[in-house]
């Protein structure tokens, strides 16, 4: 249902508007092919641009100055419950990110002054039901509107200059359903590409096309049993039982009007069957399309190709990774996607299989992945009971659903790889066919230290094609939040105790690092204001990964507060 300004008025939302900077007023229109050229100074869409590359070109803090760098301004967007996750956005000056409950903020980028801010009214009941909330990972700006998602189900269209609302349209039934949008929408060609929680509920994992000028539904691709041939790889109508969504953003070729999209596991996360899992359980067959990527028509939302990653997914290691590198290689032009699974697939513009390499040391899941076919070798399935050997990597996955950056400078991929595990108790559970609110998990486990030694994380600098390594720096607790690389020969992490490092892009030396004072699970960019360069950075810890660090490592985690968060705004001194 689309509802239309001048009905919604006041009750809806609390929009205040305080002062428009002089840049926001020179605001260019913001739209695909603006974001497809990937301007220097903004960062327009969650990846950066469509390339997904992650990163800047700009180069005035660099390897010789970044010593000097220093807090420019802070902004505390209030009651952020389970931390801070959001990716910002910068156009034209002007800085919009989004916190908990789906509070939406414009900026002033140099200054941080509060240009205007939107909290919008939510069933408070129902967000208080939910087990993956209240948390929000973004928002996508076009045609003069921001848009963030809700999550009681809701997509909403602001305008950019003045935070008020310009539409807002039901897509999901949250009530009936109990999951909503975590996830940043994506703005290309007009439409706005947004999908739903999954996973583990007993919902079909939908993801939705909205018209950008008038937030009309345009298309609904079900990404459990959303064709005939998907429904077939459910045995016993197994559809049912649910999963899948979409939860992270993709990314858009231009060149063929696609959405590239990474789905989520089917539900039960872990399934009894072992070595039967073709014809029995709580889901025979492939079930697909989860823990897939998929490629969409943008107008139509129509199926043109897909790869299951991981075929009956059974470990929970799914393709939400909203990440898709689009590299030009030696004539060729090839998509990199990694897998929660620690393994990274590269594909050629329709999906197909050119290599497969991992990024973990610890994996157990299947002994290999075939990298000319994708095929999952030696695979483990479980049967009811305790599991021997623990499970690699830990749920959390090998690598996080946050984003690694590639440099066209170095030719190099810097991404984050955790090593841990968990010890596993598969529990036969009731399959479960109807809305609920709790989920369906069908396993009890614990996180657990992997066969090589301690549980550690690591960047590695690695060709995004190959695989092959250039060099690693390892951390004491696997950092969570996103990667950021710059023209100026830096790779920036924030780390899970607070801290944020700046390596030499070429070889991984520590170049400058600062407390943030609290752990980072969310998004860094760099952008430039009035020909100076900025690097902003969420902070605040909390969250379904972040909830096992205080009781795993303790230290500094025993004391880090999971209801708060702020955005920190680095510029040289």
């Amino acid at each position: 249902m689309m509802k239309q300004p001048k009905r919604l008025a006041a009750p809806i939302a609390l929009a205040i508007t305080t002062t428009l900077v002089a840049s926001a007023a020179l605001a260019q229109t913001v739209d695909t092919a603006r974001i497809e050229a990937g301007g220097q100074n903004d960062w327009l869409t969650y990846h950066g641009s469509y390339k997904s590359y992650h990163y800047s070109p700009l180069a005035q803090i660099n390897a010789g100055n970044v010593a000097n760098l220093g807090v420019a301004w802070i902004h505390i967007p209030g009651r952020s419950t389970r931390g801070l996750q959001s990716m910002p956005l910068a156009a034209d000056g002007v800085l919009y990110y989004s916190g908990s409950y789906s509070r939406v903020f414009a900026l002033n980028g140099a200054t941080g002054e509060v240009i205007w801010s939107y909290f919008p009214e939510l069933d408070e009941a129902l967000v208080a039901r939910q087990t993956h909330s209240p948390y929000n990972r973004g928002v996508a700006i076009g045609e003069g509107k921001v848009f963030v998602g809700t999550m009681d189900g809701r997509l909403i269209a602001l305008d950019m200059k003045t935070g008020k609302l310009a539409w807002e349209t039901k897509l999901l039934d949250s009530q009936k359903l109990t999951v909503g949008f975590t996830g940043a929408p994506l703005y290309a060609n007009g439409n706005v590409v947004i999908g739903a929680q999954g996973g583990e509920w007993p919902g079909r994992g939908p993801i939705f096309g909205v018209n950008a000028a008038s937030g009309a539904k345009k298309w609904e691709f079900l990404t459990v049993a959303g064709t005939e041939e998907a429904q077939k790889t459910w045995g016993n109508d197994s559809w049912r039982t649910g999963g899948g969504g979409g939860w992270m953003p993709g990314t858009y070729d231009s060149e063929t009007s696609t959405i590239w999209w990474g789905t989520a596991n089917p539900a039960p996360l872990y399934d009894w069957s072992g070595g039967d899992w073709k014809t029995q359980g709580a889901r025979p067959g492939d079930n697909l399309y989860t823990s897939s990527v998929i490629g969409l028509d943008v107008d139509s939302g129509k199926l043109k190709f897909y790869h299951q990653e991981l075929p009956h997914d059974a470990w929970d290691f799914d393709s939400a990774v909203g990440e898709f590198l689009m590299l030009d290689r030696d004539g060729k032009k090839l998509t990199v996607h990694p897998n929660k699974s620690g393994y990274i697939f590269v594909y050629d513009r329709e999906a197909k299989v050119q290599n497969v390499w991992r990024i973990t040391e610890n994996s157990n899941f299947v002994k290999n992945i075939d990298p000319k076919t994708g095929e999952l070798i030696g695979r483990r399935d479980f049967t009811a009971g305790k599991v021997a050997e623990p499970l690699c990597p830990h749920i959390s996955g090998g690598v996080s659903w946050n984003s690694g950056s590639y440099n066209p400078k170095t030719g190099l991929y810097y991404k984050l790889g955790q090593e841990w595990c968990m010890t596993l108790d598969i529990v036969k559970t009731t399959p479960v066919v109807a809305p609920q609110a709790q989920l369906n998990i069908g396993a009890n486990f614990t996180i657990a230290k992997p066969p090589s030694g301690e549980i550690y994380g690591h960047l590695d600098a690695r060709d995004p094609v190959t695989g092959a390594k250039k060099w690693e720096v390892r951390f004491p607790e696997p950092p969570l939040a996103s990667v950021l690389s710059t023209g100026g020969n830096l790779v920036f992490v924030p780390d899970s105790r607070g801290t944020v490092h700046a390596y030499d892009a070429e070889n991984g030396t520590e170049l400058w690092n600062h407390s943030d004072g609290t752990g980072h699970q969310g998004g860094i960019i760099s952008y430039s204001v009035n020909g100076k360069q900025y690097i902003a950075i969420t902070a605040g810890f909390g969250g379904m990964a972040a909830d096992d660090y205080a009781p795993t490592f303790g230290g500094v985690y025993k004391s880090m507060p999971r209801d708060d968060g702020a955005l920190i705004v680095y510029s040289l001194k």
